[in-house]
Parts: structure tokens; C-alpha cells; sequence
């Protein structure tokens, strides 16, 4: 009786773990966490279901499940300045004692005395002669080893984080959510290409080949050592406004069925994604509006915030629809 006893609560227990188990399965955990239950959240879930699922007037095949979100601003922070410029100010620092004339030659000299407002009194111009300075006359290796040396200890001057810190969870959340159902995520940024491949992998999960940027020319050149790509001083392609869909064609080759942006320079990538197509699409605007844990500002995205509501793309409201910001800061 004893032994047949056992038996039966041995039984009892393996049936209650299957059933757990099956629960577990029919009931899988938040793939949001750190998103606030809302319409921001349920637009997501619902258009992954609507595409994913088989029968679906809106179902979407693997191949075509194409993601695309632009970087700064939208997968990690962009202020006070966007995190390349911190990279080229440090290398423009750097590189000074082999360019003395920089002492005396503007933008350089006002980057060299702390200057920034002066530095950048010259506008886009400025920026391009910093960033042609700073960024060329090497080959895509030698500045894929500056990048990775610099990413790996380069802080935020006012958080005092690694920028790669400063990256958002609610949005490694959604990458790997799209990723889990079939989708492949793309970074189609108008930062630079050879700037974000080094790390993006490592950070987001998006491998090099699947990141959109501008680019500078590369010239193929044999050296003692073998060949390598010299970049030059001349700008190739700026991934940014009507060149993201540009960029998508010629790298992806597919338009996306979802898009996420933050600024003006992304209307266009959005209207790519949404404008005129069949079936279920979704267009989310990332909006800054949490002071406290990150920064609130409209500059740059009022003609987005617009196209956004005339259009009926998602606006995300960052105070109110993210309980987290950044991964190592949970509240």
C-alpha cells in the first residue's frame, strides 16, 4: 500500500509539473517588460500577431519580415551632441600634435581650446571638415580598431556612463522580440556605417551587414602587407532624410513592414515603410519627453511629431510608456 501510495503521489506531482509546464507555454512571459501596458505596447503586439500569424489576411512571409530603426535618438541617446561627434572632438585631440597648423586653423583651434560653441559656429560645414579630418586618410581596419578601442572606455560627459550604456531597453526589448517571431532588424542611421558596425553586434544584436549608414569613398590599394580599403576624404553617401529609403533599397533590397525613427530625418524611412502599402505596417516615432531620466526636447522633430499624427503612426511618449531608460538604471 506504502509503495502503490508513493506511486500514485509521484504521479500526482509529474502531472502537476506538466501542467505548469503547458501553462508556461500557452502563457509565455512579457517579451515587453520594461513597456508600460498602453496603446504603444498593444500596437506592437498586435501587429506582430497580425503578420506572424499563419492565415492571417495580413501575414507576412519570413523573408519579408524586414525591420528597420534608425539609431540616435531611437536606439540610444543623442544628447547633448550625437555620440560620433564626441568620437571625432576626441580624435581631432588626439591627432593635434601632428597637425600643429590645427592650433591656429578654425574649426580645429576652437575644438583644441574646449571651444565647442565657437568649433561649431561655422554650421554643417564645420562639422564636415572635423569629420573629414578625423575620420579619413586610414584604412577601414585601422579605423574599425579606433572605434572599438574608443567605444570600449569613451564616457557621457553628464551621466558619466559608457555611451554604450545609454543604449535603451525598451528598445533591445523589441529587437529581440521582432527577432524571436522571424523578423530581421536593420539600423538605417545617419551616423556612419564603419562607426556603429564595430559594435553594433555586440550592443544590439545587429550584425554589420545589417547596418545602414553614410559612408565615406574607400579606395582598394595593395600594400606590402596585402590589400586594403583606404578611406578618403570625400563624403559618399548621407544616410539620412530622403537617403534613407535609398539606403534601404540599395542595402536591403526589400521594403520594410516596420520602421521606428525619432526625428525629422526619418520621415521619409517611415512614409517608405507605411505610404501606399498593402497589409499591416507599423511606424513608431520615439518622442523625448522624460527630463529626469533622459532628456526632454521637440528641436529637430517637429515636422515628424506632425507627419506622425496626420498619419496615425505610433508616437512613443518616453516618460509615460517606458518604466525603464537604460539596462543598468531600473528605475
Amino acid at each position: 500500500m506504502l509503495k502503490l501510495h508513493r506511486t500514485a503521489l509521484t504521479a500526482l506531482v509529474l502531472a502537476l509539473l506538466l501542467a505548469c509546464a503547458q501553462l508556461s507555454l500557452a502563457q509565455p512571459g512579457d517579451p515587453l517588460p520594461s513597456w508600460n501596458d498602453g496603446p504603444n505596447k498593444t500596437a506592437i503586439l498586435d501587429f506582430v500577431h497580425k503578420v506572424t500569424r499563419e492565415g492571417s489576411p495580413d501575414f507576412v512571409p519570413v523573408p519579408e519580415r524586414i525591420a528597420t530603426f534608425d539609431n540616435d535618438g531611437t536606439l540610444w541617446a543623442e544628447k547633448p551632441l550625437y555620440f560620433q561627434v564626441f568620437f571625432i572632438l576626441d580624435r581631432v585631440k588626439a591627432m593635434a600634435p601632428q597637425h600643429p597648423e590645427w592650433q591656429t586653423r578654425e574649426p580645429f583651434a576652437s575644438v583644441l581650446k574646449g571651444d565647442l560653441k565657437g568649433a561649431f559656429s561655422g554650421g554643417d560645414q564645420a562639422l564636415v571638415a572635423l569629420a573629414l579630418a578625423a575620420q579619413t586618410g586610414m584604412s577601414t581596419a585601422d579605423f574599425a580598431r579606433e572605434v572599438q578601442d574608443w567605444i570600449a572606455t569613451a564616457r557621457h560627459p553628464q551621466t558619466g556612463m559608457l555611451f554604450t550604456e545609454m543604449v535603451y531597453q525598451p528598445m533591445l526589448e523589441l529587437l529581440g522580440y521582432l527577432r524571436a517571431n522571424g523578423f530581421k532588424t536593420f539600423i538605417v542611421s545617419g551616423g556612419g556605417i564603419e562607426f556603429m558596425r564595430p559594435w553594433t553586434e555586440r550592443v544590439y544584436g545587429v550584425p554589420p551587414e545589417q547596418v545602414v549608414g553614410s559612408s565615406f569613398q574607400t579606395q582598394y590599394e595593395m600594400t606590402p602587407d596585402g590589400p586594403v580599403l583606404m578611406r578618403l576624404p570625400k563624403i559618399a553617401f548621407v544616410d539620412d532624410r530622403e537617403g534613407k529609403p535609398v539606403g534601404i533599397n540599395a542595402h536591403i533590397g526589400r521594403r520594410p513592414v516596420a520602421a521606428f525613427g525619432n526625428s525629422d530625418g526619418d520621415i521619409q524611412m517611415l512614409e517608405w515603410t507605411t505610404v501606399g502599402q498593402k497589409g499591416a505596417r507599423l511606424a513608431m516615432l520615439v518622442h523625448h519627453t522624460d527630463a529626469a531620466r533622459e532628456y526632454a526636447y521637440d528641436k529637430g522633430t517637429e515636422k515628424a511629431l506632425k507627419e506622425a499624427t496626420a498619419r496615425g503612426w505610433n508616437i512613443v511618449d518616453m516618460k509615460d510608456d517606458w518604466n525603464v531608460i537604460y539596462p543598468s538604471v531600473k528605475k
